[in-house]
Formats: C-alpha cells, structure tokens, sequence
C-alpha cells in the first residue's frame, strides 16, 4: 500500500512539474508572438524578426516556395511590405500550441492584416525552439 502511494505522489509530482514547464514555456512563446506584433504594427520589420532565428538555416515556405536564412527572409518581407500602407495592422489568432520534443513547439494560428489598401487574411504553423535560451522560430510555413 506505501509503495502505491509513494508511486501515485511521484507520478502526481511529475505530472504537474511538466504542466507547470508547459505553461512557462507557452507564455515566453505567446511573449515572443506579442512582440512581434508590435513591432510589425510600427512597420519596424528588422524588430519583427527578431522573433526568428538568425540563422542561415531559418525555413520559410509561402506560396513563393521555400526560403533559407534570416536576412533572405527579412528581404521578402521588406519587398513584400515596402510600406506602412501594405504591412496595415497585424493581429495573431493562435489555435493550437502543442509540445513538440524538449525545447521545441510548433504553434498554429491565424493572421490578419487591416490595411487601407484591403486587409489580408491567412494561416500558418512555425516551430519554435529554445536556442541559447530564447524561444525562436526556426520554420515558418505561411498560407493566405
């Protein structure tokens, strides 16, 4: 009987610590994606970015096909978006935030743009992953 009680507290004791670390790490991901709104919000898209990886092994994929690398990425946002007219105002929809493996999430959602030039409307899923202790995205797969 002790060692079925013993068993049920450290089964309880892990269950909530993995809870708890899901919930840590979900809020720093939803902080990053915040972030990132604002500054696309200012048109500040260098600020944008620095919710990605500043790697040359950075994925994109959007119906232009596939992207490697953060400064390629960051020039097709600025070709994309030249102006505060074509960037408008962003807001995330998120749908699902699910574990991936440690220290990776993927994250699916919604984005739409309210632009005077006719607002803008899609999907998405990236993977986020802790790298030097900062959330990052690593893929981005963007459809509208």
């Amino acid at each position: 009987m002790k060692k079925t009680l013993l068993l049920c507290g450290l089964l309880f004791t892990l269950v909530c610590s993995a809870q708890t670390n899901y919930n840590k790490d979900k809020e720093a991901i939803l902080a990053v994606l915040s972030l990132q709104e604002t500054a696309w919000n200012k048109h500040d898209l260098e600020g944008y970015m620095e919710g990605y990886w500043r790697n040359d092994s950075l994925k994109f994929y959007d119906k232009n096909g596939l992207t490697f690398g953060w400064n390629k990425t960051l020039a097709n946002y600025k070709k994309g978006y030249p102006t505060q007219a074509e960037s408008g105002v962003l807001k995330f929809v998120i749908n699902d935030l699910s574990k991936i493996e440690d220290n990776s999430y993927w994250v699916m959602g919604e984005y739409h743009l309210t632009r005077e030039i006719g607002n803008a409307n899609g999907v998405f899923i990236i993977i986020f992953k802790k790298i030097n202790n900062e959330w990052k995205i690593i893929a981005d797969m963007t459809a509208n």
